[in-house]
């Protein structure tokens, strides 16, 4: 076997007292301006990546020098280890999973550069190379594999490729988890035929245990499918809304507000009891008193085209897994469909002025337009967001209509009006200027909507 080359552990030697010399005194951060504060976390985030990466090309390896043709005569065992995840584990400190994760990417980013074995999942070689580049970490690559998943006879080798490309180049500006969500987007947007499939497969994970604890205490662990969750979901938010900045009550309502508002139960503590209670009452329980009258509200959003044609998907609002367009035919039976006009711009129709606050009608129309709350990063679904004049009511003379309207959750609808932040448009997008004092430039982000409905309705209008 040849040897390392001397230059290479030099290099690694020369990383390691590098990294020692900056400091990991909490008191040498506190003289830095939050411009320089802010510098070294991006920069401390760029160092994570790229020893994240490095390390997975380090299990790479190992995994080829141990693999299971060479028996004892391999290295882990040689050193030792049952496997080379175990060597991987218990070298590093890290988990078991995190072990597993290293050396799985570690070979696909062997397999793309150097393929000594068989590339196991040749649409993924795009990934290796971003990885063995220093440019994708381990968790952003599992996320980009997992999403996309397999071919199948409708979605080809070459198609999960050219999904892959994408991904990688969107991989800088989302975390792992979000880099999921984005996948599984994709998948589904590749796969229409699959959406049915992977539906019922949710469905038949649904699941409700319970945990019952030494301490006196029980743990409910219940896993819902999309359907189940868009329908617990609303009940929640009815439950505890009050207490997180969310609906104005009028009226008799305005009482049940104050008297929540007053409780001194956690939030939780409130969710906990209302449901316990619901459960109690079952069928008789005075459904008023505890959430208002009214069986929860649950909205399934798809465009025209999948209705018309009985091809397309559809999306409980605040998720982002589909649902066929079977399940969306079943609960229009049981439901009505209230359609929404769009302009040739694709944003939604007024359907009210002359009034300060948003009305109940418009904020149906931004939630269907907009997802959720559309400050970048933010995941806060629509019931628990505020309508934000983007041209203010006061300082601008702004109007309340929904094209100068955006949903963001409370704390970001403070951060604006007390940030100094700012929102510009186009025709239908919209764009976040951050204050000086946080960007001097004051360059323009992207603020995209949430709603994979409306962002399927904007390829329909593109055409």
């Amino acid at each position: 076997m040849t040897e390392t080359p001397p230059s290479l552990l030099d290099a690694f030697a020369a990383s390691v007292d590098a990294a020692a010399r900056v400091s990991s005194s909490p008191s040498a951060y506190r003289p830095l301006s939050d411009a320089e504060f802010a510098a070294a976390c991006r920069l401390s985030a760029e160092l994570k990546k790229r020893a994240d990466s490095l390390g997975a090309v380090i299990a790479g390896e190992l995994a080829h020098r141990s693999r299971p043709s060479l028996g004892s005569e391999g290295l882990a065992q040689r050193e030792g280890f049952r496997t080379p995840e175990e060597m991987v584990r218990v070298t590093t400190g890290s988990t078991a999973r995190d072990a597993h994760s290293a050396v799985r990417i570690g070979r696909l980013a062997h397999a793309a550069i150097e393929p000594v074995e068989e590339v196991a999942k040749p649409w993924l070689s795009g990934v290796g190379r971003a990885v063995a580049a220093g440019e994708l970490s381990v968790a952003a690559a599992e996320a980009i594999a997992s999403g996309l998943g397999a071919p199948t006879e409708s979605v080809t080798r070459e198609l999960l490729d050219s999904a892959a490309a994408m991904l990688c180049a969107e991989a800088s500006g989302l975390d792992a988890d979000r880099l999921l969500v984005r996948a599984r987007e994709l998948r589904d947007e590749l796969d229409e035929s699959g959406v049915a499939v992977r539906e019922a497969e949710l469905r038949e994970q649904r699941s409700l245990t319970v945990h019952r604890a030494g301490s006196g205490m029980s743990r409910l662990v219940w896993l819902m499918d999309p359907e189940t969750a868009a329908t617990v979901g609303a009940l929640y938010d009815r439950a505890t809304s009050p207490r997180r900045g969310g609906p104005r009550f009028a009226g008799a309502d305005e009482l049940v507000a104050e008297r929540i508002l007053a409780d001194t139960r956690m939030t939780q503590q409130l969710a906990s009891d209302t449901f316990l209670e619901l459960l109690r009452q079952g069928a008789d329980a005075d459904s008023s008193e505890l959430l208002g009258t009214g069986a929860p509200s649950v909205r399934v959003l798809t465009t025209d085209t999948p209705l018309r044609t009985r091809r397309g998907q559809g999306y409980f609002e605040g998720f982002s897994a589909p649902v066929s367009i079977e399940t969306v035919e079943r609960l229009a039976c049981s439901g009505s469909i209230a359609p929404l006009s769009f302009g040739e711009a694709g944003q939604p129709l007024d359907l009210g002025r002359e009034r300060r606050l948003f009305s109940s009608r418009q904020r149906i129309a931004l939630a269907a337009r907009d997802g959720g709350c559309r400050f970048p990063g933010c995941e806060r679904p629509p019931s628990w967001c505020e309508a934000h004049h983007i041209e203010h009511w006061k300082r601008d003379r702004g109007r309340t209509d929904i094209a100068t309207g955006i949903l963001l959750c409370r704390h970001h609808h403070l951060l604006l009006h007390n940030n100094a932040w700012e929102i510009t448009r186009d025709a239908a997008d919209y764009w976040l200027v951050p204050p000086p004092t946080v960007d001097p430039q004051q360059v323009p982000r992207l603020m995209p909507s949430r709603s994979p409905a409306y962002r399927q309705f904007r390829r329909e209008l593109a055409g």
